[in-house]
């Protein structure tokens, strides 16, 4: 598709609603699919991460059991 000028190219031959907002639709989701798989991410690290600390003063507990 050939235009003319920038502006020819922003009416997208008088399609510019669809295509523009299909273009915000698609990268609004991305941008939203995005930081929700980055909070999720820290948030299953932070739950990894209490269950080792757990675990570990679990272990530390029955160490000190097993001297007594």
């Amino acid at each position: 598709m050939h235009f003319d000028s920038f502006s020819d190219f922003l009416a997208m031959g008088g399609y510019a609603g669809y295509v523009w907002s299909a273009f915000g639709i698609t990268f609004g989701v991305m941008a939203f699919l995005f930081v929700f798989s980055q909070r999720s991410h820290t948030a299953i690290l932070k739950e990894v991460r209490n269950k080792m600390d757990r675990q570990a003063r679990v272990d530390a507990a029955r160490d000190v059991e097993n001297t007594l």
